[in-house]
This record gives C-alpha cells, sequence and structure tokens, in this order.
C-alpha cells in the first residue's frame, strides 16, 4: 500500500475540521435543525478554484468528464466526475460556465484538467482562482439573500448561477443546495467574504440564520447523501499509470489535503478497494454516453450491469446505545463512536455483513439529531440493496473488540430531497 494511505491511525496534525471555523456557534445540535427549519450560512472558502480559458476548454472537459458537454449554457454549473481507466473516481467538482470559452473549476478537479491539459493538445490556459464560497441553504434562504441583495434570486433555476450585489460587491449566486434543501453558493473574490458574509448574517437574524459549526458540517452530507472524497472513498491516484500525477498532486497540495487516512474494520490488501464509481456513489444519472471520456468502457459495463449501489443504513439504537454504555464497564470498551461525526478526516470504512458474508463497506457514519438516529452511506451489494434489508455493521478495528451492530437498508438520500423546489412560493 502507498506510504500516502495510512492505515489509522494517527490524526493528520492541525486538522480538525478547522477549515469550517469554530466547532459550534450556537450548538451543534440547533445549528443542525437550521436547514430544515431556517438556514445556515457555512464557509467553504478552502476549496480550490481554476479557471479555464480558451477555444478547446468545452472539448477538454468533455475528454475527461463522465458528464455530457452537449448543452452546457453560460450561466450553468455542472457536478462535474473525473474518473480513471477502469471507471473509478479520481476527483469530482462544480463546473461553472462563466463565458463562451471560460469555466471555473471548483474542487481538486482543477488539478487533474490542468494535468491533461498540459499533456493534451488543447488551446487552453488555466490559472488558479482565489475565491470566497459561502454556502446559504434552508428554506429561508431565499428570503436571506434577497434582502441582503435588495433583489430577486427566484428566477435562478437549479444549478444555474446569477450575478447579485451584496454589501457592495458583485458576486455570482449559485442555486445548488447541499443540504438537500432550497440553498444558494455565493461566490466572489476573497478580499469581498467578510464583506458578504456578515451582511448575510444581518439580513438573516430575523429569519433565525444559523452559523454552521464544523462538528455539524458534514451532516447535511450525510443525510441528503452527498458522499465525499476521503471521507466517503480514496482518489483513484495511487495506482502505477498515476504516478506522475501523483506526485506534482502531492506537491500542489497542502499536507492536510494529500495524505490520506483510513480507519474502520473494513481491510483489504490493495487501495482500490477504497476506490470507488460514480454509479456505487449514487452518480449515475451523470453518466452520459454521447461523448469519449476516459473511463467509458468500463463504465458502459457498469450501467449496464450494476454490483454496487449507494443507500443508507439506520443502525440500531439498542445496540448503539450499548457501544455507549461499555464506557461505563470495567475491561475493554467498544471503540467510540464520535457525534454528532468523527472530526479527525479519517476515511472511517466499516465492514457490512449478511448472513456472515460481506455485502458492502459503510462511511460517514453519523448522528442524525433531526431524525434521533445513527445513520450511514453504505456502497452495497445491488442484492442486499432492497430497503428494509436487515444487515449487520461490524463496528470497532481490526485486533480490537468487535461488535455486530443491527442496521436497516434505507433510501439515499434518507431527508427528503427539496433541491429544486419552486423559488416562486419559497
Amino acid at each position: 500500500m502507498p506510504v500516502d494511505v495510512k492505515l489509522m491511525r494517527s490524526t493528520p496534525e492541525g486538522y480538525f475540521n478547522v477549515r469550517f471555523g469554530k466547532p459550534e456557534y450556537t450548538d451543534w445540535m440547533d445549528e443542525s435543525m437550521s436547514w430544515k427549519e431556517a438556514c445556515y450560512i457555512g464557509d467553504w472558502s478552502f476549496l480550490w478554484e481554476r479557471r479555464f480559458k480558451g477555444p478547446d476548454a468545452l472539448k477538454l472537459f468533455s475528454d475527461i468528464t463522465v458528464n455530457s458537454m452537449a448543452k452546457f449554457d453560460i450561466g450553468q454549473a455542472k457536478h462535474a466526475i473525473h474518473c480513471n481507466k477502469d471507471g473509478k473516481v479520481i476527483h469530482e467538482g462544480i463546473l461553472s460556465r462563466i463565458g463562451e470559452d471560460e469555466f471555473m473549476l471548483f474542487g481538486r478537479g482543477g488539478f487533474w484538467a490542468d494535468y491533461q491539459r498540459r499533456r493534451g493538445k488543447y488551446n487552453v490556459s488555466s490559472e488558479p482562482d482565489d475565491l470566497f464560497n459561502l454556502q446559504v441553504s434552508g428554506p429561508r434562504s431565499v428570503a436571506v439573500i434577497e434582502k441582503a441583495a435588495s433583489q430577486t434570486v427566484r428566477n435562478i433555476g437549479f444549478m444555474r448561477f446569477a450575478t447579485v450585489r451584496i454589501a457592495g460587491h458583485e458576486i455570482w449566486a449559485l442555486r445548488q443546495g447541499m443540504a438537500g434543501e432550497i440553498g444558494f453558493e455565493l461566490q466572489g473574490p476573497i478580499a469581498a467574504r467578510d464583506d458578504v458574509y456578515n451582511a448575510i448574517v444581518e439580513a438573516g437574524r430575523e429569519f433565525e440564520i444559523r452559523r454552521l459549526g464544523a462538528r455539524v458540517s458534514s451532516v447535511n452530507h450525510l443525510e441528503a447523501c452527498f458522499p465525499t472524497i476521503v471521507t466517503d472513498y480514496l482518489p483513484a491516484i495511487f495506482d502505477d499509470d498515476m504516478a506522475e500525477y501523483l506526485t506534482e498532486f502531492k506537491i500542489a497540495m497542502p499536507a492536510f489535503a494529500s495524505t490520506f487516512n483510513i480507519a474502520g474494520s473494513f481491510d483489504a490488501n490493495h487501495v482500490s478497494a477504497w476506490y470507488r464509481s460514480p454509479v456505487e456513489l449514487g452518480w449515475t444519472k451523470n453518466i452520459k454516453f454521447d461523448h469519449d471520456f476516459i473511463g467509458r468502457t468500463a463504465l458502459e459495463s457498469e450501467v449496464a450491469n450494476p454490483r454496487r449501489i449507494m443507500r443508507t443504513l439506520v443502525w440500531s439504537n439498542e445496540d448503539v446505545v450499548d457501544v455507549y454504555a461499555s464506557l461505563f464497564h470495567k475491561g475493554q470498551h467498544y471503540q467510540f463512536m464520535e457525534i454528532p461525526r468523527d472530526q479527525r478526516g479519517f476515511m472511517y470504512a466499516d465492514k457490512v455483513e449478511r448472513d456472515g458474508k460481506l455485502i458492502g463497506v459503510t462511511t460517514s457514519r453519523g448522528y442524525s439529531y433531526y431524525f434521533r438516529e445513527m445513520i450511514s452511506l453504505c456502497c452495497i451489494d445491488v442484492s442486499s440493496s432492497e430497503i428494509g434489508t436487515e444487515v449487520n455493521v461490524i463496528w470497532g478495528e481490526p485486533g480490537k473488540r468487535q461488535k455486530e451492530i443491527r442496521a436497516t437498508v434505507a433510501p439515499a438520500p434518507y431527508k427528503s430531497d427539496r433541491r429544486r423546489a419552486d423559488l416562486i412560493s419559497a
């Protein structure tokens, strides 16, 4: 296994989600209700952005992305997914078309796109940018943004963006909704971040806005089923044919983002066991075979005959309580379950069994205060994926005390998806 992937069991120095701001602002339970009852503001400005410009920019992204580029309007955004030749996800992110030949790619995918740009014969320039990225999400998010901007945003379609003016700054408002609710990402020059952030907080006071702290910032991804790199899968960059890219990636990225830590009961002999395809992550609808792209052949076969798909697991309350109860007994206790989510930056992957047979791997375990349940995402065999199927999660590191926790297969997303709700009545 490559040295960049550590089988636990140390915490990346300086991690603990400091990128999201304070751990809590009110408290994590209060904040976790914000995107169902009111709205929140969260800061994702740590994401990387890269600008691509030139007559071959659309062709570049068509060649390296599973998504179709046949229809891509200016002012539109796509959840762009990049795979290796085996159809496993390398990176993914939001690709926005900001001009006829100009695109902005948010996320680690910018490094892969630039690498492919330099290796191919593309008439495209590329340079990093530095934008803030504020999420405002929840049923009252529209009212908050409209008050801060003094203009309507109800005419912005899903995965579309428009220019708004907040606190004297012209910025983009992208309608997205990473909490599975009505939501926007506000994007603009990093120097304007504090002005825009404070204006949103002030405008949101009458709408009970909450600042989203680090402890609960990823619970929305769990409830709404947005699998995340490092948390739910490892990027497919550790094979021999990716050595050149991996070297560049490590040089370009800070240490916390280029070192990957694995934990949990799942174990395997090769790092590829922690790779995932778009099909396994629940992104099949993004895959379009109207163009040639890296990984197409592998994905054509998998889409036609998927082996594993994405589901939610609902863990047994009784068994979870027993894990905590073991802390009050003498002797070796079960591994602690941090709530609402583990904060250490691991890919926490646990075995899922049925009748003693491995049938899946579960990740993103977390406590939903809204549902009052422990839930997780699960890449599970199609044959065991029927809603209501009873399975067992193996909790605890190999070589330590382990517990079989009963769980029930449930839909993914677990929370109703309201991202595309009608904004006219919002």
